[in-house]
């Protein structure tokens, strides 16, 4: 079994732009311990500042409370107890002790000798025994250390095994410079000189490495490793939780306590509070990795799954989508028919992927929620009938004063106009609307997400996309506007969400 730390509410806040508060702290370390069940979760930095103390009191007392306290981990210094006082005074127990593990870290920051630094982390380390804390040991610049002064780094360690609250050695990479055999050849070298010690293993990803050098330190038989949600952390940020674990699971074999099914959640949970959107390229949790856009690829998944490898989807609480561009093909196209419900003959499914690889070529994007529309217009059969239309609106913005939007619609062929304010032209346009289904006893869909894109290049004249999602009768689903302007774009992603709705 292989131990995870989490180290989202330490490293990762180091993210550029990134701070938690209180309530969202609280929150992550929920998810993380209860839902994801990591084994232990870094959440701190000693003495950073009082919003931070306030923060970490909160945690431990829920933590205390809820049978967690052993498995929340703050990062300490040597300063002379003053972390020890801080991290006692919040009510966690377990200092993460930060010492240089590397010689030139030592002489060049600290500009101490060895033993002045070795005597300075016996005396941390014996209060923190007082105040009845355990303590795990970072080697700082391990790495270098293991390169430029491996006997400091064996003295260090030496001097670190014998004093009684020390549970762990932690070996980071901390400027990220490490490759899979050098990290293999170095955690051996550390394994081989101290048998049955339980190291974990901290990388950095300044080469996109991190996740291969975790896997080269378990190979090597760290029983630890440190990761981050979504993979955030200082520069390059750390080892993606999400990517270890899939790593750890099927290419060595290797049990850890996480549920691979909450990965996704907690990884859009964790991007709300951090601001910080995932590319739809990153394995695992990225919006585009379970989607199949080639042809042969759909067609090879009707076919025994040809084009699958382990990482199923459905393992990670998501499902696989099939695109639709000019490189679909008839599978792909087949596969999202049959998830509307819809069946075609072979000459109809002919002029349907004609005209969304027409579409294709011109850039636009072609959804699920398309499909209906595009077959209404290739094949003059009225799949799904327009049977609510915008007649006419007005939307007006003043300095000083609210938007207004005043809205006239055709539901059902009975028109119905209303005027509205909200906190933008959209938002009064929406605010209208739901005026209107209000009055009519209509429930009306409540809107979870709203993003606009803009091709690159900076054109005024260029075409925004947008996209909104929506949760109706406890079905979540997508519609998108494409249009010069932002908020007609939006109108037209709403309008096809009504006629959606109304089917």
């Amino acid at each position: 079994m292989i131990e995870i730390l989490d180290t989202t509410l330490r490293d990762g806040e180091q993210t550029n732009g990134v701070s938690f508060s209180v309530h969202e702290k609280k929150a992550i370390a929920r998810l993380l311990l209860n839902e994801l069940r990591v084994d232990r979760i870094e959440v701190a930095s000693a003495r950073v500042s009082e919003g931070e103390f306030k923060a970490v009191r909160q945690l431990a007392q829920w933590a205390a409370q809820t049978g967690n306290l052993s498995r929340l981990e703050v990062l300490g210094f040597v300063d002379g107890g003053a972390s020890v006082e801080w991290i006692r005074s919040t009510g966690c127990r377990v200092m993460n002790l930060l010492c240089k593990g590397s010689l030139r870290h030592l002489t060049e920051q600290l500009r101490k000798t060895p033993e002045q630094h070795i005597a300075d982390i016996t005396e941390q380390v014996r209060l923190a025994a007082q105040a009845d804390m355990t303590v795990n040991v970072y080697l700082e610049d391990w790495s270098n250390g293991m390169a430029d002064s491996p006997a400091y780094v064996f003295r260090l360690t030496d001097a670190l095994l014998p004093l009684p609250a020390v549970r762990r050695i932690m070996l980071p990479d901390t400027l990220g410079i490490l490759e899979p055999e050098r990290t293999r050849a170095c955690c051996e070298a550390m394994l081989e000189r101290y048998p049955g010690v339980h190291f974990d293993f901290h990388a950095h990803n300044d080469y996109d490495l991190a996740v291969a050098n975790v896997c080269a330190a378990v190979r090597a038989g760290v029983r630890g490793v440190h990761a981050t949600v979504n993979g955030l952390g200082e520069r390059a940020g750390n080892a993606s939780l999400s990517s270890v674990v899939a790593v750890l699971h099927d290419h060595l074999k290797r049990q850890t306590s996480i549920r691979e099914e909450r990965i996704n959640h907690v990884s859009k949970m964790v991007e709300m509070y951090s601001g910080i959107h995932i590319a739809p390229n990153s394995p695992v949790i990225g919006e585009h990795v379970f989607t199949q856009c080639a042809g042969v690829h759909a067609d090879g998944d009707s076919k025994n799954n040809l084009y699958c490898n382990d990482l199923l989807p459905e393992r990670f609480g998501r499902m696989r989508e099939y695109a639709l561009g000019k490189m679909s093909g008839k599978a792909n196209i087949r596969r999202n028919l049959e998830a509307l419900g819809i069946e075609m003959d072979e000459e109809s499914m002919r002029k349907v992927t004609e005209r969304i690889i027409e579409l294709g070529d011109k850039k636009e994007i072609v959804t699920q929620e398309d499909l209906p529309y595009i077959i209404s217009d290739v094949l003059r059969y009225d799949v799904q009938e327009n049977k609510i239309r915008i007649l006419n609106y007005s939307l007006s913005l003043a300095q000083g004063l609210k938007p207004v939007a005043t809205l006239k619609i055709e539901i059902q062929g009975k028109s119905y106009e209303e005027t509205a304010t909200g906190d933008g032209q959209y938002d009064a346009f929406v605010h209208a609307l739901r005026k209107i289904y209000k009055s009519l006893n209509r429930p009306f869909p409540m809107l979870t997400n709203y993003a606009v894109s803009i091709p690159p290049g900076g054109r005024t004249d260029a075409f925004v996309q947008t996209i909104i999602s929506w949760r109706h009768e406890g079905v979540e689903f997508k519609t998108r506007g494409l249009d010069a302007d932002q908020i007609e774009a939006a109108i037209k992603a709403t309008v096809k969400m009504l006629n959606r709705i109304e089917k």
